[in-house]
């Protein structure tokens, strides 16, 4: 490809799929270093792209400046000013295909993310259930790269080296003295939260032990990891008192996190730390498994109590009878898991 190419990246929401483009964005700079990339996503994500070579940031403000059609109109005009020459659409939505067919009467090379909706409609149907790995989210993103004429091969991802520990972070963790565990306990539906008494079991074992660092965000988040922080020795909840590029920088200081299926896990994941997911009414098999995990630190609930697992691709969906699939998931699987992890990193 030529060197002058400019690849213009849509991928408009949400923070774990944002996160999921990383590592493959990544891969591709490293596997075609003279093209150029601008990737336009919502202003508080900038920070996941920060520091990576040939990466630009375009923020789209889809609630107020380029909200509705007229609204993507200005921000296709902004857009073009770039001079974009490649298109890759990895959101495949309402607001990426208006933005891109903009381009379309400009005769830009265009590609498009295939969801694979069909297959993933029949990995979580109650009756009848292809229950089969999917392709991941990763690879259906390097895809889209594959498509435009750029091969991107993320089977090999180069090692990340060590971040410094920013000082605004460590004025509230202190040095790092031993071993760090996160633990991100929420997610955006029901079916994906771990119940939090159990996770409290998790915290308060671990923390006898190692510096637990308790993740989330809004208010009653908050509120709730303050007072699980507490309790605990060796705990401290950083809900609500870290900007995300110094909650990037401190996940990056651990040596294990362990999340739900939701935007931290893929924070850690795309930073090489060891994760370990928890998982209720969604599973691996849609292809949202963080990237470059070990198959074995998902933790499942038990699917033979639970066979209609996974019910839903976002976790929106909860079928009557699977509340507390969760809860099969016991607290020691998840300590010895992260006790696992921390023995083979010493």
């Amino acid at each position: 490809m030529q060197s002058n190419s400019h690849i213009l990246v849509i991928r408009l929401s949400a923070m774990g799929d944002v996160a999921m483009t990383v590592p493959v964005i990544k891969a591709f700079v490293e596997q075609h270093p003279t093209v150029k990339i601008t990737v336009v996503s919502k202003a508080f994500l900038k920070p996941l792209f920060d520091n990576i070579p040939n990466v630009n940031f375009y923020a789209a403000d889809i609630t107020n400046k380029h909200k509705g059609v007229l609204g993507l109109h200005k921000l296709y005009k902004e857009l073009k000013k770039l001079d974009i020459t490649h298109i890759a659409d990895l959101h495949n939505v309402l607001r990426s295909k208006i933005v891109r067919s903009f381009f379309k009467f400009s005769k830009h090379t265009i590609a498009v993310i295939d969801k694979g909706r069909a297959e993933k409609k029949a990995l979580t149907r109650p009756e009848n259930k292809i229950f089969k790995q999917l392709k991941t989210s990763h690879q259906r993103y390097a895809d889209v790269f594959n498509k435009l004429g750029f091969p991107t091969n993320i089977a090999n991802p180069s090692s990340i080296n060590k971040v410094a520990l920013l000082p605004a972070v460590a004025n509230i963790t202190g040095s790092k003295k031993s071993k760090w565990i996160g633990v991100a306990p929420f997610a955006a539906f029901d079916a994906k939260k771990y119940p939090l008494d159990l996770m409290e079991e998790v915290i308060e074992t671990l923390s006898k032990k190692h510096p637990v660092f308790l993740f989330g965000g809004g208010k009653s988040e908050v509120d709730i990891l303050t007072k699980i922080a507490q309790k605990n020795t060796h705990c401290i909840s950083v809900a609500g008192k870290l900007n995300l590029t110094e909650e990037l920088n401190l996940i990056a200081q651990l040596d294990c996190m362990i999340a739900m299926d939701s935007g931290n896990a893929h924070f850690a994941a795309m930073q090489q730390i060891p994760t370990i997911t928890l998982w209720g009414g969604t599973h691996p098999f849609a292809g949202f498994a963080p990237f470059d995990q070990p198959k074995e630190n998902c933790l499942l609930p038990d699917l033979e109590k639970y066979p209609k697992i996974p019910t839903s691709i976002y976790g929106n969906k909860m079928i009557e009878g699977y509340e507390d699939a969760m809860r099969s998931i016991l607290p020691q699987t998840v300590i010895k898991k992260v006790e696992e992890i921390l023995t083979s990193n010493s």
